[in-house]
């Protein structure tokens, strides 16, 4: 039978929760306002502005691979609480996110605003769209990525540096 703490954290989270943690800490009104199943409608705006994010995506042994995404604004397009998408823009041609995606769609988000220290994760189950409607949301982008949303965490902003943004630089690779 499934608990309700099973349906928010797996066995290794509640058994690190017993073993290090204060295990009434995760009562039901904390889950509640800290982990979430979508993403509520006063947080599209501020992701939908995001200049970038991080990607962690694992390939199917559990390998990780965690990546920056840029962009600037208009990086992330919330369809719904219950999905957003990002494109793919071609990058040194390894294709690590996309190729881990297509093999695992579990992927976690992390947004970081590093003017005031707010954090948002997300993390869900991704899918790579070539063709149809979804494909061509980003101009420029040959595909997009979409991610059905499983569990939203907002974080507070202890321990994140405030930091301003510089004007922007272009990557030039050097040929050996």
């Amino acid at each position: 039978m499934t608990s309700k703490e099973d349906i928010f954290f797996h066995a290794g989270e509640l058994l690190a929760q017993n073993r290090y943690g204060d295990p009434l800490m995760w009562d039901g009104k904390r889950r509640e306002r800290l982990l979430w199943h979508e993403i509520p409608l006063q947080f599209h705006a501020r992701l939908e502005s995001a200049p970038f994010f991080f990607l962690a995506t694992s390939d199917d042994r559990g390998h990780c691979d965690c990546s920056f995404k840029g962009g600037g604004e208009g990086l992330i397009k919330v369809i719904s609480s219950k999905k957003m998408a990002f494109p793919d823009f071609d990058g040194n041609g390894a294709f690590m996110s996309i190729g881990n995606i297509l093999v695992n769609p579990h992927v976690g988000m992390l947004f970081v605003d590093f003017r005031d220290g707010a954090r948002l994760r997300i993390n869900g189950r991704a899918s790579v769209h070539e063709k149809g409607e979804m494909a061509f949301l980003f101009a420029g982008s040959r595909r997009a990525v979409v991610v059905d949303i499983e569990q939203v965490v907002p974080n507070c902003a202890k321990h994140i540096p405030h930091m301003v943004f510089a004007k922007e630089t272009l990557c030039q690779e050097k040929a050996g």
